[in-house]
Formats: structure tokens, C-alpha cells, sequence
């Protein structure tokens, strides 16, 4: 019975960092897999370094990705891509903010 009342405390610990934080955590990064395998030609995309632009041209062999911002074509990690126009991302409810 001792042994048990010092494991049942450790068991509870790891049960909350799973659904506070492993869990969330692993959802998050599954979407943005999805995301960027869903990349395609003419999305406009956020790096994330701040840059806007459309995508030119996906390298799937070195997992590259052309994006033409302002005329200038630059090639990126397909990693580096943020966010995609258009997708619904978190917002912030300013109105509850303000109060």
C-alpha cells in the first residue's frame, strides 16, 4: 500500500503534462504538416520571417519552395513556410481585450 500512495502521484503528474501539453502540442504540429503538405502552386503564403508572397514552384525531392514576393523570386525551406492566405487562423477577440 505504500509503495502505491508514491507511485499514484507521479502517475497524475505525467496525466496532466499529456493533456496539458504533449497532447495539444502533437495536434498542433500534425495540422501543420497537413498544411504543408497541402502546399500547392499560386497560394499565398506567410514565411515565417514575415514575407508575403504567392508560390512559384514546390521541389518535392529537397523539400524546397519558390515564392515570388514583389517581383523576386526566392527559394525557401518548405518549413519556413507560416501560414497560408486564406486559412483561418487564431484570433484574438479585441472587444473582450479592450475591457
Amino acid at each position: 500500500m505504500g509503495s502505491l500512495t508514491q507511485i499514484i502521484p507521479l502517475i497524475l503528474m505525467f496525466a496532466i503534462f499529456y493533456f496539458l501539453l504533449i497532447r495539444p502540442q502533437q495536434k498542433r504540429a500534425r495540422q501543420r504538416n497537413a498544411m504543408l503538405g497541402q502546399l500547392k502552386k499560386g497560394d499565398k503564403i506567410v514565411t515565417i520571417g514575415g514575407l508575403h508572397g504567392t508560390v512559384d514552384l514546390i521541389n518535392e525531392e529537397n523539400n524546397t519552395v519558390v515564392v515570388n514576393a514583389g517581383g523576386q523570386k526566392l527559394t525557401f525551406d518548405k518549413a519556413a513556410v507560416n501560414s497560408v492566405a486564406g486559412e483561418k487562423a487564431p484570433t484574438v477577440d479585441t472587444a473582450k481585450s479592450e475591457k
